[in-house]
């Protein structure tokens, strides 16, 4: 393997060109050397744009470049595991964007596939897992700082009523719980490490697009609850909040801390306020190079393939309640044995 990890990309979607592909070109264990779009002017431009080498009219003829050892896969969440799959017959490396499925079938689909292919990563692109405060935030929970947990709660919502819009296209996958309900999701999974034991959530339909527009949910880890509110048709906010019987953490910025300023996450314990700030960095480059890191020394993936598929069970289960209107048990046969009680 080289010293450095070459990644090809797949298709100039705007979280690639805008955010991701420039954060990865400040890693230190790879380099963006590609870039593929089924419109080869608009690669081109792209390419052009990000100082990439290559630019390819076709994903296919990306796939088929021997000197491409991974593939960062930002297309539309219809066309994840298809083109994820393409990639490891090709025998590169996947790194795909969330949600990893449209359900919990396709990611069984792609896990299967990459257990036949041991020698490749493949992993889910949940950046902020990889950022200090998260990483802080885990620890102060688990560790007891804020007493026994008893809730955590998240709130993500944008405007975005573009017709064109991917999320905005429900046969594409589009909506606001594959979109961001995802994090909220993933996040208390993360965050106690623990696996619901069942679910509640409330949906508002888009009447002309028919996704979800507004999702409320409820997800029961046993002795602690996580509720979460996302929208793609409300002002742009996000917070984070995690309570325990003595105290509680709050992330200022969950999602996108800030490049510029020094994030900060706030540790409320009794009557005191810790504010804990950290030096700026950017997710997506801590993100890549984890990655490039388990590629060149043949390392297990910063986060398992298996925590994919068990992020899009809840979130199946979640659909499924809101168009029943009822309590859904997640369902686990073949799957991890959920932890009852996050406290231990």
């Amino acid at each position: 393997m080289r010293r450095k990890v070459r990644w090809g990309v797949l298709s100039t979607a705007r979280i690639g060109v805008q955010k991701v592909i420039p954060a990865m070109q400040q890693c230190e264990h790879g380099e963006v050397v590609a870039i593929a779009s089924r419109n080869l002017a608009a690669a081109q431009q792209a390419a052009s744009k990000l100082g990439i080498a290559q630019a390819y009219g076709s994903y296919e003829e990306l796939l088929a470049d021997h000197e491409i050892d991974a593939i960062y896969n930002p297309t539309p969440n219809h066309l994840h595991v298809s083109l994820s799959l393409k990639a490891l017959r090709a025998g590169k490396h996947v790194l795909c964007e969330k949600p990893i499925a449209r359900n919990a079938e396709e990611a069984r689909q792609l896990l299967q596939a990459a257990r036949a292919h041991p020698r490749l990563k493949v992993m889910e692109a949940f950046m902020y897992r990889h950022h200090p405060q998260w990483q802080k935030a885990r620890e102060l929970t688990q560790s007891g700082q804020i007493g026994v947990v008893k809730t955590l709660h998240c709130f993500f919502s944008f405007f975005n009523d573009d017709p064109a819009n991917t999320r905005n296209q429900a046969d594409m996958g589009g909506g606001a719980l594959l979109d961001i309900g995802c994090y909220a999701v993933s996040i208390p999974r993360f965050i106690f490490g623990a696996e619901p034991l069942r679910v509640c959530a409330l949906r508002e339909l888009d009447p002309n697009f028919q996704t979800d527009r507004l999702i409320s949910g409820i997800l029961d880890f046993g002795a602690c609850t996580s509720t979460f509110t996302c929208s793609t048709q409300l002002p742009r906010s996000q917070s984070a909040i995690i309570v325990g019987t003595e105290g509680r953490i709050e992330i200022e910025v969950p999602l996108n801390p800030p490049f510029e300023k020094s994030p900060r996450i706030f540790h409320h314990h009794g009557e005191a306020v810790h504010e804990i700030t950290f030096t700026p960095r950017n997710q997506f480059t801590l993100q890549g190079d984890l990655f490039n890191r388990a590629i060149l020394n043949n390392t297990p993936a910063p986060t398992p393939l298996e925590d994919a598929l068990a992020n899009m069970r809840v979130l199946d289960a979640l659909a499924q309640s809101a168009q029943q209107q009822a309590w859904i048990a997640v369902s686990w046969q073949d799957g991890p044995e959920p932890n009852k009680n996050p406290n231990g």
